[in-house]
């Protein structure tokens, strides 16, 4: 038996922008469109039928996917991930080249794919269980487990159409992931997830693969990927950047995605994209164009300017610093979320010096609506790094990422004295 789960040769997609296909047209318009060529001729005027440009959304993508392995997907939106994964779900067809999947095929690509709006979860779990080609005594046999790993035990019977994204997310991996297909594609949607929902997949897909079945991943998350992935394949313009070990493809991928401002619309991700833009990160003054060395004695004053077409209520602007795809702190504009008029607006927050040991760090920005209805967000878009200066708050001696003022302390048999020093200490 091959080895190959997936395998995918000179796969590629065009698109035409612009085209349209037309319905059939009635008698009546077939009437109109005569007598207005007719007329049109009459007056010396041709008639042109523009096809659209031509736009290859993907472009000889080849790869080959193992049983019993997590294969990483990673780009800039519009890189070709959401197109490759709708050809090896079947959802449309590739123009050139094939896409070849052993076995039984499960994928989570959007929120509430395959879920009846007015069917309740237990109904919609049952729906699209057998889309996937599951009998219903295996469905049967599994359901409790499905709804406790989705934890929606009191809304099970619940029409879905009252339920949250993340109520959708949740049930819809937990049908996809317990229904065991010997391959899962999994999409972006994870993002929607709260943080322990988000781990409690990580693992389960961990399991899968330890199954012997195999997982194609894409997403967004350096961590996850990091985490999880053997190998990752890199998109960039429809076309494979680079297929290597997790860490190679990340770091490229942080390079290709640090000129966030040449091409912001394909960094940031969201449906506030379609009203908001950040037009400027700076660390300490300081763009994209140079640098950026930090010394530890210098807070970290992260400022981002954009602009809005229509008033957003109820936002905040976040600011996340990550290193080695951990996130390591959440700041925001705002104590609370308050409206944002149209127009441009500037954001800022500060992160207090000597809190982080040196290395190389990376900033994440973005934004929420209150209640996370509406976001907008972009991963990676700068780096920095903390010098390997030292000074009397900052021991070289402590490890780890986060720097902690003084030492802690200590206390003998021999001495009911507690010895502390106000020194430097870091965990």
């Amino acid at each position: 038996m091959t080895q190959h789960a997936i395998q995918v040769d000179a796969l590629s997609k065009q698109y035409r922008l612009g085209s349209v296909v037309a319905a059939q047209p009635t008698l009546g318009e077939r009437l109109y469109g005569l007598a207005g060529s007719a007329v049109n001729r009459l007056r010396g005027k041709q008639t042109s039928r523009t096809k659209g440009e031509a736009f290859w959304a993907l472009q000889d993508v080849s790869f080959e996917a193992e049983r019993g392995k997590v294969f990483g997907v990673i780009g800039r939106n519009g890189a070709g991930k959401s197109t490759l994964l709708k050809i090896l779900s079947r959802i449309t067809e590739p123009t050139s080249g094939e896409a070849l999947m052993r076995g039984r095929v499960g994928s989570l690509l959007e929120v509430g794919t395959g879920f009846h709006p007015e069917l309740t979860g237990r109904e919609n779990v049952f729906l699209n269980a057998a889309i996937l080609g599951m009998k219903r005594h295996e469905v049967a046999s599994k359901f409790d487990d499905i709804v406790a790993f989705a934890e929606l035990e009191k809304f099970i019977d619940t029409p879905v159409k009252r339920y949250s994204s993340g109520m959708y997310v949740r049930l819809a991996f937990a049908v996809a992931a317990h229904l065991e297909p010997e391959v899962l594609l999994i999409d972006e949607v994870l993002a929607v997830g709260d943080a322990g929902f988000q781990q409690r997949c990580l693992g389960r897909m961990s399991e899968i693969a330890e199954g012997g079945r195999t997982v194609l991943f894409v997403s967004h998350d350096m961590g996850a990927i990091a985490q999880l992935c053997d190998k990752v394949m890199l998109l960039d313009g429809g076309q494979v950047e680079m297929i290597s070990e997790p860490q190679q493809a990340i770091d490229r991928y942080l390079q290709i995605v640090s000129n966030w401002r040449s091409d912001p619309g394909g960094v940031f991700n969201g449906l506030l994209t379609k009203v908001m833009r950040f037009d400027e990160l700076t660390i300490n003054g300081v763009n994209n164009s140079k640098p950026r060395i930090v010394h530890p004695e210098q807070p970290i004053k992260l400022h981002v300017t954009g602009s809005v077409d229509r008033l957003v209520p109820s936002f905040r602007t976040t600011f996340s610093i990550f290193r080695d795809g951990v996130r390591l702190l959440t700041q925001h504009d705002t104590p609370v979320p308050t409206d944002l008029p149209a127009g441009k607006f500037e954001a800022q927050t500060e992160v207090p010096a000597y809190l982080l040991r040196p290395g190389r760090y990376t900033v994440s920005i973005g934004g929420y609506r209150d209640g996370m209805r509406e976001h907008i967000w972009g991963t990676d878009l700068m780096d920095f790094t903390v010098s390997e200066m030292w000074s009397d708050n900052y021991d070289p001696i402590n490890l780890g990422l986060i720097n902690l003022p003084g030492y802690g302390s200590r206390k003998t048999e021999h001495n009911d004295a507690i010895t502390s020093n106000p020194g430097s200490a870091a965990a």
